[in-house]
């Protein structure tokens, strides 16, 4: 999704950002082209077709089959139903030669097991007709008829499954969602679970770069997405690729845009527009096996609503992956285990074979860099632990840093290890304007008051100043010794972008959960730290003065841990 960074450094894979959007319209015009010229690859061949929709979209698919396959020889399905593989540029990065746009797609794996790849392009995008849809019924309609096309092809036994991550893994749920006669299986790494959670948390716009062109975070996600996927959406066919591909690349009418960016820039999670794209829901109860990766650690795709969908699926043999990684997948770093056990789970209910998924139902990376397995996520013994914070007063200004607009809780040094394994949350009340906003942040603080970041969240005010805030979630062991801080702000200005209202805002009550493990936990699995735990380190952690602490100190009752 659209590229986030700041002094958090938030760094994603699947969407650049408007400007990178922009560029790659631009960049187009420098590619060198190659006349008739194919993609150089001994392990598959590649062609081309179009589906039509029921509503009548023309949906361009690149097919890849294993290299010496006979045209008629029957092989199960992968598909990837995507915005961003253009023939021209895969996002913002130009393509040399004329094919199909293979960038972060694993293709040897899929070949080698002997699957069809098939790489569907959905409306507004690529060499397919009609307007971008943001998730909404018509690109549910093509995940829905390229899932059913795949299924029926004479070179297709019928089963078909879904890869992808960020937005392409957001199709694999779409799928889910649409249920098309054929689908099998969908693992989606890093997925969107709600397009509204995406861009907002509780009414707040996340905060956006304009990368690669400027690395500060100014731009407000409610301006910048929709801009860009109409940039993105916007780029041409190659002048060697075929007349009707041209053609539907450049057909996307401007009429399509003006609804589809103004959709987008309403916080109102409420709307009509937003509650038909709301997967969370959507996907109760659902039995298709889903194979799903979360990074606790990616500031793109947030671990945030994610753990409602996974919670609310029905009872079939889902796998999940949630551990300390960016926006990228496990096959680069997480523990070597995890492109076997997802072609398993492939071979298993796309492929038919008559095999075990190896590894558990939950594997789980700790921030302190140990792995282990779970059946559940959060766990069962994860108490809700209450605290009350402090209350008091802060100017809800923004961007300007000052001591007046944080309230810091402090808990003593813990006596005992402790283990955050879940989402926190928090209720308050707070008198102030209704779009004035109130963001809380915990921290890891060691006995030299370095205090890195383990979770946050975000509220707009509202009418009535009563608020619950969800956090974030996350897995994290904490020392004895180490204590637990809470700050509330108005927002963090490397996160969050709206217009502050220069107010006094007066806390008058806060209450924070956090849960807690009851039950030790002894990490089962091989695997260590991954990059986002260093990052996280480098890149959130701040010192706390020893007057702030001692000015701001509250109790915590730990629950009591026992042995596994």
């Amino acid at each position: 999704m659209v590229t986030q960074r700041s002094r958090y450094r938030r760094r994603t894979h699947s969407r650049s950002c408007a400007v990178a959007g922009i560029l790659a319209v631009l960049l187009s015009v420098f590619v060198p082209f190659q006349a008739g010229a194919e993609p150089t690859s001994a392990g598959y061949t590649w062609t081309e077709d179009y589906l039509t929709t029921p509503d009548g979209e023309r949906i361009h698919v690149d097919v890849l089959r294993p290299a010496g396959l006979a045209p008629d020889v029957k092989t199960p399905v992968i598909l990837t139903a995507s915005p961003y593989r253009s023939h021209l540029m895969y996002l913002s990065v130009p393509l040399v030669h004329r094919g199909p746009s293979l960038e972060n797609i694993p293709i040897e794996l899929f070949m080698e097991r002997g699957y069809t790849y098939v790489i569907a392009d959905l409306r507004g995008y690529g060499g397919s007709t009609g307007c971008p849809d943001w998730g909404g019924p018509g690109e549910r309609t093509d995940v829905k008829s390229a899932v059913e096309w795949a299924a029926v092809q004479p070179w297709s036994t019928g089963k078909v499954g879904m890869y992808g991550i960020s937005y392409e893994g957001w199709t694999g749920l779409m799928g889910i969602a649409e249920q098309p006669k054929g689908l099998a299986a969908v693992a989606a790494f890093e997925p969107v679970p709600d397009p509204y959670a995406y861009i907002y948390m509780q009414g707040v716009s996340w905060n956006f770069t304009a990368k690669p062109v400027l690395d500060v975070p100014i731009l407000p996600g409610e301006l910048v997405i929709g801009t860009e996927h109409v940039a993105i959406s916007q780029t041409p066919g190659r002048p060697d690729d075929t007349p009707e591909y041209r053609a539907a690349a450049s057909s996307t009418p401007q009429s399509c845009y003006g609804t589809y960016v103004d959709n987008m820039r309403n916080n109102d999670p409420n709307t009509p527009y937003w509650q038909d794209r709301n997967l969370v829901d959507r996907l109760r109860g659902a039995t298709t096996p889903l194979f799903l990766q979360q990074g606790f650690v990616d500031l793109n795709t947030r671990a945030d609503r994610i753990f409602e969908l996974w919670n609310g699926l029905g009872n079939a043999d889902h796998r999940a992956w949630f551990g300390q990684i960016g926006h990228r997948t496990c096959l680069t770093d997480c523990r070597p285990t995890f492109a076997e056990e997802m072609l398993t789970f492939f071979d298993k209910h796309v492929a038919g074979k008559d095999v075990s998924v190896p590894g558990p139902k939950i594997t789980v990376g700790q921030f302190d860099g140990r792995w282990r397995s779970e059946t559940q996520w959060p766990p069962a013994d994860a108490a809700r632990v209450r605290a009350e914070l402090r209350t008091g007063t802060y100017v809800d200004r923004g961007f300007v840093r000052a001591p007046d607009r944080e309230i810091w809780s402090v808990t003593e040094p813990l006596t005992q290890p402790a283990q955050l394994s879940g989402t926190a949350s928090m209720t308050a009340q707070a008198s102030g304007p209704a779009n004035a906003s109130l963001a809380a942040v915990v921290y890891d603080v060691a006995p030299n008051g370095a205090a890195t970041v383990i979770t946050f969240g975000i509220s707009l005010l509202g009418p009535d100043g009563r608020m619950n805030l969800r956090l974030v979630g996350q897995d994290w062991p904490i020392r004895a010794g180490h204590r637990i801080a809470v700050k509330l702000t108005d927002t963090v200005e490397d996160m969050w972008t709206r217009a502050p209202t220069g107010a006094t805002v007066t806390v008058e009550q806060a209450t924070i959960e956090l849960p807690l493990l009851t039950r030790e936990r002894r990490p089962d699995l091989e695997g260590g730290p991954t990059a986002g735990i260093e990052k996280r380190y480098r890149e959130m952690t701040t010192t706390l003065e020893p007057q702030t602490i001692a000015n701001a100190v509250i109790p915590l009752q730990l629950p009591n841990r026992t042995d596994n």
